[in-house]
């Protein structure tokens, strides 16, 4: 396709660029509609999406408390000072009045919202420990879950047990926060525990309760756990709450089922629960990570005449599924288009579009955009520099991206194993074996992890080069560390035997494959079809591929 393609015109064919920038979108035909205007907003980054304090405190989604002159102070001296003994030194100056009670606790709240975990710890452990205020269960609450977000479940257990020590009531909010911390750091079991005991307390399973559990699970990466808890949520008679159906909203898209997103959307309109901006946006990014635009687009129409103004986490979301979809150009319509209605592009939508630009093989783009975020004052990450890195690694450009990684080190960024193993497979790939090694070398003489990851790039590559000999060695050395093969790793290695026809060798690894308690996905269905060298061996792989998608233990017999 060339770029002409990409410019959304009106129903007269006239250019983006020709057409008034205020109060026009793209609808899913491609083409410019007016938007009501009176309903932007001209805030830095759109509109205005921040959460308060929702477990105990009363504030409302969006609505926070006015911070008086001294909770102000307060405040911006918490952002600049991290030792906790001159911070306690400074509150100790507080006068115990109800006043500065309040504003310590606003603050607390502004901090949370900013994500200031270790700050949060120092105000709360100072009321508890040295002050003359005698905490509450909002306190309580705020240490429990600053602990939970740094995944240091033990103290956020200990400060349970500290609230039922200073006899503090616990309520609702307590146990939610404590299951989440919990799931957070993969203690389930523990968090059953907790849930049970707040049952046994006679409080009632609320959905604030059951979002937190649901939350705790999905940042911990149980996605199936989390299902079945909304399921229990269901059969417990517990109504869905907005935040409830926005969550699942994101598990699903998070676990490529769009679908499944879409179904859960439908049933949450049917339920009169009126979806917010976040709603939407988890809608549009469950199509994105499938890289289906069209459904991505209708999402985005959809919000927009709900009445609800796109901010930068929406467009983003709309960019990404462009990116995803290989349509560079769409992606930077879209940037464009959220410059003209007044949202600023945040870091993530540069980095989305260096990427997108990437990913169709347009690496100067991609370096025109990244120097572009520069100039505008917003500074590189590790992520912004690996979609660059991954633009040129793409095309073969090995003086390129190693330039990228000496820049990386000047910015004082600390290279990591996922940086690493990008120039391992860049070096395997292109047949560069030796540099291949003295990298790996610097990961194992280095404080960097050899993951799984290095591993099956290393098994890849060496097998699709035909060293036998050595994929073997990597594969062995991987048991040895305790790491266990996935399906990548097992498929890997069936592919280099698939490369030579050894069709009973890539049998008995197979048979080892199962075994080991992992299944066979497309990829290994493909190796072992390419291993076939007859209409019986093929017809042999077909049937007990089809029995494994039928979840039957079958394994094939080596004869």
């Amino acid at each position: 396709m060339n770029e002409s393609e990409w410019k959304s015109n009106d129903s007269s064919g006239v250019a983006l660029k020709k057409f008034k920038k205020d109060s026009v979108y793209i609808d899913k035909t491609g083409n410019l509609r007016n938007f009501n205007h009176k309903k932007l907003s001209r805030k830095k980054c759109g509109s205005l999406r921040g959460r308060g304090w929702k477990f105990g405190s009363g504030f409302v989604d969006g609505i926070f408390p006015v911070l008086s002159p001294t909770a102000l102070q307060i405040l911006e001296y918490l952002q600049k000072e991290v030792d906790s003994e001159r911070i306690w030194g400074s509150l100790d100056k507080l006068p115990p009045s109800l006043d500065a009670w309040d504003d310590v606790l606003t603050v607390s709240v502004q901090l949370r919202m900013r994500k200031k975990w270790d700050s949060i710890i120092s105000i709360c452990k100072w009321i508890l420990l040295r002050s003359s205020f005698k905490p509450d269960v909002i306190c309580y609450n705020l240490l429990i879950d600053a602990f939970g977000q740094k995944f240091l479940y033990k103290e956020a257990e200990s400060t349970y047990l500290q609230l039922h020590e200073a006899r503090c009531i616990p309520n609702e909010d307590t146990y939610a926060l404590l299951i989440k911390a919990y799931c957070m750091s993969g203690k389930l079991q523990s968090a059953e525990a907790v849930f049970a005991e707040m049952r046994n307390y006679g409080l009632p399973s609320s959905a604030v309760v059951y979002n937190a559990y649901i939350n705790g699970l999905m940042k911990g990466g149980n996605f199936d756990k989390a299902e079945e808890i909304f399921k229990r949520m269901k059969r417990d008679g517990c109504k869905l709450s907005l935040e409830s159906y926005t969550m699942l909203i994101n598990l699903y898209g998070k676990a490529g089922k769009s679908y499944m997103a879409l179904k859960v959307f439908d049933e949450m309109l049917s339920q009169k629960c009126k979806p917010n901006i976040c709603t939407y946006t988890a809608l549009v990014n469950a199509f994105a990570r499938e890289g289906l635009c069209e459904k991505a687009e209708e999402i985005f129409e959809q919000m927009q005449e709900a009445g609800l103004e796109p901010d930068v986490y929406a467009y983003n979301a709309l960019m990404e599924a462009y990116s995803r979809a290989g349509f560079p150009y769409g992606a930077a319509e879209i940037f464009s288009l959220m410059q003209h209605m007044g949202c600023e592009p945040d870091r993530a939508s540069y980095n989305i579009l260096v990427d997108a630009y990437g990913k169709a093989g347009f690496q100067d783009d991609a370096e025109a955009v990244f120097e572009n975020m520069k100039r505008v004052g917003i500074t590189p990450t590790m992520k912004s520099h690996m979609v660059l890195l991954s633009a040129y690694s793409k095309m073969g450009n090995v003086t390129k991206c190693e330039d990228i990684l000496n820049q990386m080190c000047k910015s004082g960024l600390k290279l990591d194993t996922f940086v690493l193993n990008s120039m391992l497979n860049l070096y395997g790939r292109l047949g560069q074996f030796g540099k291949m090694e003295e990298v790996l070398t610097v990961m194992e003489k280095g404080s960097y992890v050899v993951d799984i990851s290095t591993f099956n790039i290393l098994i890849h590559r060496y097998g699709q080069a035909g060293f036998i000999e050595k994929m073997e060695e990597q594969f062995q050395l991987l048991l040895t560390k305790g790491l266990k093969p996935d399906v990548v790793t097992w498929t890997s290695r069936i592919g280099a035997y698939s490369k030579k026809k050894l069709y009973l060798k890539c049998l008995e690894i197979f048979e080892e494959m199962i075994d080991a308690g992992c299944y066979p996905d497309g990829g290994t269905a493909k190796v072992l079809l390419a291993a076939c060298s007859n209409e019986d061996q093929i017809e042999q792989v077909t049937s007990v591929i089809r029995t494994m998608h039928k979840d039957m233990k079958t394994v094939l017999p080596v004869a």
